[in-house]
């Protein structure tokens, strides 16, 4: 389903309000709700749908999201806001964090209800995006208490390796190679970091932030990855398929259960009109030449 028009500041009437919020996403068919699909669980169905009956709204509560998560993909630190009535607002502030809790399925929860400043958008504003991918490659498989948030790789992994083909992707390009291509829509990315870390528990944790990520584009480095750590690419097989500018049958796009949007981070509040601004332009990469290697892979 297509989002409300999307504004920078709350029409005349309304406050714009900030929700930070969890959800495990097992049981979602993704963030976004879907035209036609009204029996089809979404985290912003869900949530929507809970706001309205807290707050005795009549009309439809419109949320948008810092970023949509596909299905079976989960959230710790997502953001969205809604623009709500002065009156209804003032009514419903004090008790509306409790009140959300006692109504939401116990797969979301949220964790803060804010009055927003002024120029927020929790899409535009956002200047990165983190996400954690989890992997085990022990033979034996995945701790039962964490199958749904971690995947399992029944091959040998060289973190090390994986590093350092992750090193080779960061900055500005077109990711274009490793993501869905949506009419309309830019590929052009800028990763901020990419990195592996196998933890005492054995999990190896991918961490991925971006400025904004295109649809499966973490799901597909980190498929590319995990082919370098198991041996069957080499080191520089990720960037030489980004270089190349086309989706390559030999990336794989990981099962969803393993990826959790993190965080997302904001600029100072005196900057939030600036980057709105900056956001919605759509991005081209530079000539490329002899001085426009910096970043190249």
């Amino acid at each position: 389903m297509e989002e409300p028009r999307v504004t920078d500041e709350a029409p005349e009437g309304y406050v714009r309000v900030r929700l930070d919020l969890s959800y495990d996403g097992t049981d979602f068919s993704g963030w976004a709700k879907q035209r036609g699909r009204d029996t089809v669980r979404t985290v912003q169905g869900e949530l929507e749908s809970a706001l309205q009956v807290v707050m005795r709204m009549q009309d439809l509560v419109q949320l948008t999201v810092a970023g949509r998560t596909d299905a079976g993909v989960h959230a710790r630190g997502q953001v969205a806001h809604v623009d709500l009535p002065e009156p209804i607002w003032a009514e419903h502030r004090e008790k509306l964090l409790r009140r959300l809790a006692g109504r939401l399925p116990h797969d979301i929860r949220v964790w803060s209800v804010t009055e927003a400043p002024p120029g927020f958008n929790a899409r535009f504003a956002a200047i990165w995006r983190r996400y954690a991918y989890r992997v085990v490659d022990h033979p034996g498989g995945v701790d039962p208490l964490l199958r749904g948030h971690v995947l399992w790789h029944d091959w040998p992994l060289d973190v090390d390796a994986m590093n350092e083909a992750a090193q080779q992707l960061l900055g500005e390009h077109d990711f274009a190679a490793y993501c869905k291509k949506r009419d309309g829509a830019t590929t052009i990315r800028t990763l901020q970091h990419l990195s592996w870390e196998r933890g005492p528990d054995g999990i190896i944790t991918a961490t991925v932030r971006a400025d904004a990520f295109c649809h499966n584009m973490v799901r597909s480095l980190v498929g590319a990855l995990l082919f370098v750590g198991d041996g069957h690419r080499p080191t520089d097989w990720p960037a030489k398929v980004l270089a190349a500018g086309v989706r390559d049958s030999a990336v794989h796009v990981v099962r969803p259960h393993g990826l959790t949007l993190e965080e997302v981070g904001y600029p100072a509040d005196d900057q939030l009109a600036a980057r709105n601004r900056e956001a919605r332009n759509k991005r081209t990469l530079p000539l490329v030449g002899p001085a426009a290697g910096a970043g190249c892979c």
